[in-house]
């Protein structure tokens, strides 16, 4: 399970990059160097001693790393007075959210001790965060994995534990290479970073909270996730493993009678990894299982999925349950919460239902739910009605 969230600074925390590369190219022309902003962005993810050595390295100066370092940084501290770092959007939102729901924090950056705590302090961070590692007292700095290793080790998890957030391709190959679940910021000021190592990547912050890297986690270590719970039910994500007593469900007669395109056991098995793959993991929402809560046995299936209805391409609610606890409420309670979550978390506007006009328990259902009658149509060879419901 996911334990801890390791960040790092210069572009994830706050957005730095480009005070960075303009002290660089502000401060390397004493040394006859015209750096562009580009060729300081390659750079990223990397020690400022790193990116030093390669300078004098690649012009063969007659000066040291330690003596580009002392003049970039006397131009970076006067830029940041003059301009200072702004915090990346909602960032501290996703830190406090994180630190409320028990997951371990730290930073991990290739910047120096006193600058990233600094950082953590102006950001009115420093309570949430438990350790800070910086790449200069390390050996190996990103891309190598060493950062993100001693950061777990520091905080007490395992590396398949963590997941780290990057704005750089060297800061996702550390931590990759350190087995650990990652999320790419694209940060536009960050240059043009390769993030296709990312489990996903994001543009911005305001709708990532702890569930949302639950279920990045989850994915990348391609474990079921955990959607929501009702008084006596779990909704997750199918897995495998599960086929067996959903195709239990399958064979009941009653089940048959609405739901025609199930085949054989081994087909069913790998449809339901391709649905895995190619639904739970690309749109993050499907047909999830519905496990009893006290007993964790699986009574029934409830989701959405986006389906092509009546010729266009529609959000559809799915559900069907075990005959044996038919008649109890599961479907209204676990149709409720799918809905909820939906509107709430997902920001969806419509959805529908599709029922065959002969199903008169599902068209009470519907009704329940407060889904209203919209058409008659003809739906894979079936007569049936569309039920729909908007949330304004």
């Amino acid at each position: 399970m996911l334990k801890a969230v390791l960040f790092d600074m210069d572009g994830v925390l706050i957005d730095s990059e480009p005070l960075h590369a303009k002290a660089f190219q502000i401060s390397m022309k004493e040394y006859g160097l015209d750096l562009s902003e580009d060729y300081c962005y390659q750079f990223i993810g990397k020690t400022d001693r790193d990116f030093a050595k390669t300078l004098v390295q690649v012009y063969h100066l007659n000066y040291t790393d330690d003596d580009l370092l002392a003049s970039k940084n006397k131009t970076l501290k006067k830029l940041e007075k003059e301009v200072g770092y702004p915090a990346i959007p909602y960032i501290k939102q996703l830190v406090m959210n994180l630190h409320a729901n028990g997951i371990k924090l730290a930073i991990a950056s290739s910047n120096s001790m006193a600058s990233i705590k600094e950082t953590a302090d102006n950001l009115g961070l420093t309570e949430y965060f438990q350790e800070y590692v910086s790449g200069m007292d390390l050996e190996h700095s990103k891309p190598a994995p060493d950062i993100f290793l001693k950061a777990a080790s520091m905080l007490s998890v395992d590396p398949s534990e963590c997941l780290v957030i990057e704005d750089s391709c060297n800061g996702l190959t550390a931590a990759k290479t350190a087995n650990m679940s990652c999320v790419g910021f694209f940060n536009p000021h960050s240059g043009q970073q390769d993030l296709s190592q990312a489990d996903i990547i994001v543009e911005g912050f305001e709708e990532v909270d702890t569930s949302f890297l639950e279920m990045i986690y989850c994915h990348s270590h391609m474990l079921p996730f955990t959607v929501a719970t009702t008084p006596r039910t779990i909704l997750r994500e199918l897995c495998v493993d599960d086929m067996k007593a959903l195709y239990e469900i399958y064979e009941q007669p009653e089940i048959r009678k609405y739901i025609h395109d199930i085949d054989d056991y081994e087909a069913e098995v790998n449809k339901l990894e391709a649905y895995i793959k190619n639904v739970y993991h690309f749109d993050h929402f499907g047909y999830w299982g519905v496990f009893d809560a006290k007993s964790n046995q699986l009574i029934g299936r409830c989701g959405i999925q986006i389906n092509q209805v009546d010729g266009q391409m529609e959000v559809e609610l799915g559900y069907l349950f075990d005959p044996k606890v038919q008649g109890r409420g599961y479907a209204l309670e676990c149709a409720k919460e799918v809905l909820q979550y939906a509107f709430t978390k997902l920001e969806l506007t419509r959805i529908i239902a599709v029922i065959e006009q002969t199903n008169q328990k599902s068209i009470n259902l519907a009704k329940k739910l407060g889904m209203q009658f919209e058409k008659h149509i003809t739906h894979k060879g079936c007569d049936c009605d569309v039920y729909v419901i908007i949330n304004e």
